[in-house]
């Protein structure tokens, strides 16, 4: 089952990327100018310098400050207009207006949005939204990827209660390693969230590391939010109150997972948000449901993580937005003209 887990992974990596080579090297974005729709809108997490340890199980999440430079760059030489996330819903329903946008969203409020990626930003004059968690901001609730990154990067074994008993996972390499992030990834996804995130918390500090101590270490807090809240460019949207999968809760904890975290960015901040990122944001985190609870809220957007660039018909569902990821292990200026193309999105 892991050298199964573990050869999809790989293959799935390779297909992405030789899709995204075949897009860029065939400049097939000048052959289908449609694929391209009206702009897309890109999701962030960390920008940060690269990191030089082999085991990067997030990876994925994590972008240099050049790769967003380029990344800005290879829009702006592409035609396309850099806007604010909030203003989009109303220049797409402009009829005299046929520009072509970008957006650039960053989620869960790191650190290192402030220190690295906001400087990228001012370079270039490009607004940016970063979504807010609660949870994070407060040092209540743990960033679990995390906090499995840290417990299996030191250790050569790690015994964890995945329901039947604790069971002793060998982590001495890296595939190891990653097959075990795979695992408590695969628990936290399946089994109720909330009692999880806290079983892995608690494994973790059995081995001596503080969760929230990594969410002080990486998470900007309240005061360094209102801080960055004076750069003209930067918004603020809301990202719930404890970052959880919206779709296997209940209808009344969705709706104080919205409203409340809407509430939390304006006291940190000093302004309402008017957009809000799913956590998680694929198909089996958020529905017709979410979308309908935003949409009560009052926000004028809100974007999943699932893929696909902008076009006017996004305004009928205005808190069902696509975003394309800039992706930590895609780092090349030609894959950002393959995903800007849309060309990958008709193909999947």
């Amino acid at each position: 089952m892991t050298l199964k887990a573990a050869a999809k992974r790989i293959l799935r990596n390779a297909a992405i990327r030789g899709g995204l080579e075949a897009v860029a090297l065939s400049n097939a974005g000048a052959l289908w100018p449609s694929a391209a729709g009206r702009g897309v809108i890109f999701t962030l997490h960390h920008v940060r310098p690269a990191q030089a340890d082999a085991y990067q199980p997030n990876a994925l999440l994590s972008v240099t400050p050049q790769f967003l430079d380029q990344a800005i760059e290879v829009s702006l030489q592409a035609g396309l207009v850099p806007v604010a996330l909030e203003d989009l819903p109303a220049l797409l329903a402009d009829p005299k207006d046929s520009r072509r946008f970008v957006c650039f969203t960053l989620d869960d409020g790191y650190r290192n949005n402030a220190e690295h990626a906001a400087p990228v930003f001012r370079k270039h004059g490009v607004p940016y939204t970063i979504f807010i968690c609660k949870g994070f901001v407060d040092r209540t609730h743990s960033l679990w990827w995390e906090t499995a990154e840290q417990l299996t990067r030191d250790k050569d074994a790690l015994v964890f209660d995945f329901g039947n008993g604790p069971e002793a996972l060998a982590i001495r390499d890296v595939a190891g390693k990653q097959a075990a992030i795979e695992r408590l990834s695969g628990f936290v996804q399946t089994v109720e969230e909330d009692k999880a995130v806290a079983r892995l918390d608690a494994a973790a500090r059995e081995n001596g590391i503080e969760p929230l101590s990594i969410v002080e270490r990486l998470v900007m807090d309240q005061h360094e939010l209102r801080d960055l809240a004076r750069d003209p460019l930067a918004r603020f949207g809301a990202h719930t109150l404890t970052h959880v999968n919206l779709k296997r809760i209940e209808a009344e904890r969705l709706r104080r997972e919205i409203f409340g975290s809407i509430d939390a960015v304006e006291s940190y901040v000093g302004s309402k948000p008017t957009s809000l990122a799913y956590p998680y944001g694929y198909a089996t985190a958020v529905g017709e449901r979410e979308f309908a609870a935003t949409a009560e809220a009052g926000l004028k957007i809100a974007v999943t993580t699932q893929p696909g660039v902008l076009n006017v018909s996004n305004l009928e569902r205005p808190t069902a937005f696509n975003r394309v990821s800039l992706n930590g292990l895609y780092q090349r200026k030609r894959y950002v003209r393959a995903l800007i193309s849309g060309i990958p999105f008709k193909l999947m």
